[in-house]
């Protein structure tokens, strides 16, 4: 078997799809996928400002050893 993407068109589509699938030929795996949210609305406000200022703190550091190494 091969899985394939559509994009319906018109409304109609969905009733022949479902046809299709009462008759053992295909099978809907998804009827509506969800819009993707952006990584940086779904965490916005996750994080207190006392965290990322230590986080902020911290990469910075890290990228001025990782910059001047002493080894």
């Amino acid at each position: 078997m091969e899985t394939i993407l559509i994009q319906i068109h018109d409304v109609k589509a969905y009733k022949l799809l479902e046809d299709l699938e009462d008759l053992n030929i295909l099978k809907v795996l998804k009827k509506n996928l969800a819009p993707t949210q952006k990584l940086s609305e779904k965490y916005a406000g996750k994080l207190t400002s006392d965290v990322v200022d230590e986080l902020h703190n911290y990469v910075t550091q890290s990228r001025k050893e990782w910059n001047n190494p002493t080894i």
